[in-house]
């Protein structure tokens, strides 16, 4: 299935089930968020700046064969072990993901760096590409960093890493870019990032109460997603569920609450709450039911 924007939240639940999964998320962010000076700084950390020929031959070798070995991570088609359906099933929600490296290398490129990214359009041909590379080369660096040796990783994220160190780039923060409900989507990430045992607690017991109810929450996230591209607010609304994804793993949720459904529960509540100005009654009620009963503890 590949990636894309409008589906944010499918990827989101790739990503906080990967090792390195909040990493990937910064990475995107950084690319949905880039001006023009970001990308030029990024560009300008390109490794094969100042290369000759040759040597740029070798690193375009090294990164085709670190995607071959990214492609090791688990996919859900092949995440299959031995015995009963209800366990398979299980291991393939913590273990395999529904995305790829090529889906998420093709998502920044064509989407998050795509038509619609005002900035990347104002740079040279040669320049944008060289700041595509750059961050498409830490996205799957760190999206395969459970399968990659560390040294194979390390070269594929050290052009990010190094332009972020040096200060002419910066991973965005939470702001008033998630559209006309960003103060609340604002406070519900920061209720989730700094989720004490308890606080985590509630959110799995909110999971188990809603699971009986037989709600249509895809249906829900689907017109979610509907409204957010009618809208012209994909970029938003993905950008909010990538923070969620950063504010998912430092509220210290791990990958079996990814898979045992906390984070549709949360992904659900992002997309209720970012919408909620173009949504139903009802598909609102579902998506935000279980922040309604974790605030009502």
């Amino acid at each position: 299935m590949p990636y894309s924007l409008v589906s944010a939240a499918t990827l989101g639940f790739d990503l906080v089930r990967l090792p390195a999964g909040r990493a990937v998320a910064g990475v995107l962010l950084t690319g949905l968020g880039a001006d023009a000076g970001a990308l030029s700084a990024l560009a300008a950390s390109h490794a094969a700046r100042n290369l000759t020929r040759e040597e740029r031959g070798v690193r375009a070798v090294r990164g085709r064969r670190a995607r071959e070995m990214a492609a090791s991570v688990p996919h859900v088609r092949g995440a299959a072990g031995a015995g009963d359906r209800a366990a398979v099933l299980v291991t393939q929600l913590e273990q395999g993901t529904i995305g790829d490296a090529p889906t998420l290398e093709r998502l920044l490129r064509d989407d998050v760096l795509g038509p619609e990214h005002a900035a990347a359009a104002e740079l040279p041909a040669e320049e944008r590409d060289e700041a595509a590379d750059v961050l498409a080369d830490a996205a799957v660096g760190y999206w395969a960093a459970g399968v990659l040796p560390p040294l194979v990783r390390r070269e594929l994220t050290g052009s990010f890493d190094r332009a972020v160190e040096g200060g002419g780039v910066a991973v965005p923060v939470v702001g008033d870019d998630l559209g006309p409900a960003a103060r609340e989507l604002a406070g519900l990430l920061d209720a989730v990032r700094r989720l004490d045992d308890a606080g985590r607690a509630a959110w799995r017991a909110a999971v188990d109460a809603g699971r009986a109810e037989h709600r249509p929450w895809a249906t829900a996230m689907h017109e979610a997603s509907w409204a957010a591209h009618v809208s012209g607010r994909t970029r938003a609304l993905a950008t909010a569920q990538l923070h969620a994804v950063q504010a998912f793993v430092d509220g210290g949720f791990d990958l079996h609450d990814g898979a045992g459904g906390v984070w549709n529960a949360v992904a659900g509540c992002v997309q209720g709450i970012a919408m909620a100005d173009m949504l139903d009654e009802n598909s609102l009620a579902v998506l935000c039911s279980p922040w309604v009963r974790v605030t009502a503890r």
